[in-house]
């Protein structure tokens, strides 16, 4: 590659550029550690989107109706902190970058968000921020229908790259897309032909042009150096009514000795090939050194937003005041003020009625009092929304021909259900929530997890939870899920025992600001446990005390969620009926009653009875309870599954793997 006839051809937007380069090299030099390549390889279309198209104003970093730039290949970070430095965000200021990577900067090794205002998502595991991409272009159109073109008219970009292709996700991703018709969405695919292992063929042959237009996009290739290339493809882009990807052919770690390399990818920190990649540019050599003309020029642009989004609040000032009052409180992740009312209600009703329902059938009748005074929210479910029960009457079919419409065919994609939900949350003014079967949970795993650490309340109903599914058998039936997600830093895992219980989690997750929850729900139908109305969100204490004692003296506690509820209640009335007095804990969220305090958790688990926890899942997370809180393990006992289960109705299961109540009032007879 010619550096000098690149510098020739555009010297004003070459200069530009370059600021992102030398910054890139520079940070990654100072931490020792990085990926030098991508942010200059692809630094002239970053230059060309900022300079030309992307609507943002750095003073009002959460304006609703600015572009959105998602990183999705999230290891070239630097490209990405540059940006927000050289355009005058706050937060990036140039310590930030020379802290790059280092204990408590904002600017980590890939980019987080909510660490730094400018970061849309966090991106890392690729793939990830190329389906989020596409949650955000769904959000885009769905509260552009909802509000008006005055108030949400923006686009998505993202830049991808060979692994971000590479994923499975992608094609969940970029196939729904496609689908949909979103025609907000550009994506930029840095097609540098390297990897780390080395060039793109030692793996792949995909032709990806050809991957994208199958499946329904608008696609274009482009010297990805050539800013004038680069600008026509954008506004051809822009004007196409489908999703759009540009492919840039780019050298990675352009002007560097390791350009067009595997060694290009990662940290490049030798000072004197720093230094001559530097003098090729025509760069200032000083350390972190942006020459002046070219920071304000790149501050500029900043400034240049401030009308935009003046212009934005001039027309949002025109909405009635309920309108804007609704707006602000959707974005704001707020409920609405009936929802309470709304919830204590259903409860009461529930109470007195006494059904005996699956929890995924009580889901949905929840949902049918919830969606319609939440108009925010999006459903949807990867392919088993008569099983799931996700769906409810007037939500509409959110297509292309009706954007109105606020239910989601994801089809059978959990990982990019996932994903696309996280960046549905992200975007903000959407509340959604999306079903599958628990054991796919396996397939959702790496979406849940940044869900998680971002702290994006997206709702994860996830139905058939149990041996309870029955003759679908062991390939469908979770045992290790509910110890899967519960060990998952932040995210509230509920498993309602009733309706009732099944009502209180929906008003918990729909309230949640900042962490995502997961609604395990039963096949099977389930009798109704809470036959006392009570106000008050029990669920929302993670454990209470369902039945206590009465024949005599406390000898026993049982613990028990779901649908083992109704077994650990069985198995209370056998134990009574000889005499051994047992408390009944009904457990629906672990994350929940760990939350609470100390004081209130030993009035439910005080010392001395013997524990016993009951759940059709293995016994990994109940010893907490069932050791902890003065408990002891010569007194302490599991009834759940050990292993996988098999195929047979679900009664017959329960039996085989003894989870009965006459198993559970056995064990503690021998424990007693």
């Amino acid at each position: 590659m010619d550096i000098q006839a690149l510098r020739r051809a555009n010297p004003d937007h070459w200069a530009r550029a370059a600021a992102i380069r030398t910054l890139t090299l520079d940070a990654v030099a100072a931490a020792k550690s990085g990926h030098s390549g991508m942010p200059m390889g692809m630094a002239d279309v970053a230059t060309v989107l900022f300079d030309k198209h992307l609507r943002f104003d750095p003073q009002a970093p959460n304006w609703p109706d600015r572009d959105r730039f998602i990183l999705s290949a999230g290891h070239g970070s630097m490209l990405l902190y540059s940006l927000l430095y050289l355009t005058g965000y706050k937060q990036a200021t140039l310590q930030q970058i020379k802290d790059f990577r280092q204990w408590g900067s904002r600017t980590a090794g890939h980019p987080e968000y909510g660490h730094l205002e400018g970061v849309e998502t966090t991106t890392g595991p690729l793939g990830q921020g190329l389906a989020n991409s596409v949650g955000f272009a769904i959000a885009e159109e769905a509260l552009r229908a909802r509000w008006g073109k005055a108030i949400i008219n923006h686009h998505t970009y993202v830049m991808a790259g060979d692994g971000c292709l590479m994923e499975g996700i992608s094609q969940e991703a970029i196939g729904l897309a496609g689908m949909q018709k979103l025609g907000h969405l550009v994506v930029f695919f840095d097609n540098n032909n390297i990897t780390i292992d080395g060039s793109v063929d030692l793996a792949d042959a995909t032709d990806q042009a050809a991957r994208f237009t199958a499946s329904g996009w608008h696609v274009q290739e482009i010297d990805g150096h050539d800013p004038a290339a680069i600008d026509a493809a954008i506004t051809a882009a822009k004007a196409d009514p489908r999703p759009s990807m540009i492919a840039c052919k780019t050298h990675i770690a352009l002007g560097h000795a390791a350009q067009d390399t595997a060694k290009g990818h990662g940290a490049l920190t030798d000072a004197d090939q720093l230094r001559a990649t530097k003098e090729a540019y025509g760069a200032p050599m000083g350390d972190f050194e942006v020459d002046p003309q070219v920071k304000a020029w790149w501050e500029s642009l900043g400034q240049r937003g401030a009308a935009d989004r003046a212009d934005w609040d001039g027309r949002f000032a025109k909405l009635p005041k309920s309108k804007q009052e609704e707006f602000s409180r959707c974005f704001a992740r707020q409920t609405p003020k009936k929802l309470s009312a709304t919830i204590k209600a259903l409860k009461k009703q529930f109470t007195e009625e006494a059904p005996k329902l699956a929890t995924r059938a009580s889901s949905q009748k929840v949902l049918e009092v919830v969606n319609p005074i939440m108009g925010e929210t999006l459903g949807g479910s990867a392919d088993l929304t008569g099983s799931n029960n996700t769906k409810t009457e007037g939500l509409g079919v959110f297509a292309p021909d009706n954007r109105d419409g606020r239910y989601i065919h994801f089809g059978i994609r959990e990982h990019g259900m996932a994903a696309i939900m996280n960046g549905m949350a992200l975007h903000g003014g959407v509340r959604p929530y999306g079903g599958t079967f628990m054991c796919f949970v396996d397939y959702m795993r790496g979406a849940m997890r940044l869900s998680s650490l971002m702290g994006v309340p997206v709702v994860y109903v996830v139905s058939h939870d149990s041996i309870g599914l029955g003759e679908d058998g062991p390939t469908h039936q979770p045992v290790e899920h509910l110890a899967l997600m519960r060990a998952t830093p932040n995210l509230t895992v509920m498993r309602p025992a009733d309706t009732v219980e099944v009502a209180e989690a929906w008003e918990i997750a729909l309230t949640e600001t900042d962490r995502p929850s997961a609604l395990a729900l039963s096949r099977q139908g389930l009798p109704t446990v809470r036959t006392e109305h009570k106000n008050k969100n029990l669920t929302a204490q993670g454990g209470y005390v369902l039945k206590d004692a009465e024949a005599a003296k406390r000898q026993a506690i049982l613990l028990a969620s779901g649908s083992e509820v109704s077994v650990a209640l069985e198995a209370r009335t056998l134990l009574e009926a000889e005499g051994i007095g047992t408390r009944v804990v009904s457990m629906p969220s672990m994350e929940l009653f760990a939350a609470q305090d100390e004081k209130y958790r030993k009035r439910v688990l005080p010392g001395g009875p013997v524990r016993v926890a009951v759940e059709a899942g293995v016994r990994q997370g109940w010893d907490q309870w069932l050791l902890g809180k003065r408990g002891r393990e010569q007194k302490a006992g599991f009834v759940g599954m050990e292993g996988f289960g098999a195929s047979a109705p679900a009664g017959r299961l329960f039996e085989e793997f003894g989870i009965t109540a006459e198993a559970v009032a056995q064990k503690v007879k021998d424990l007693l």
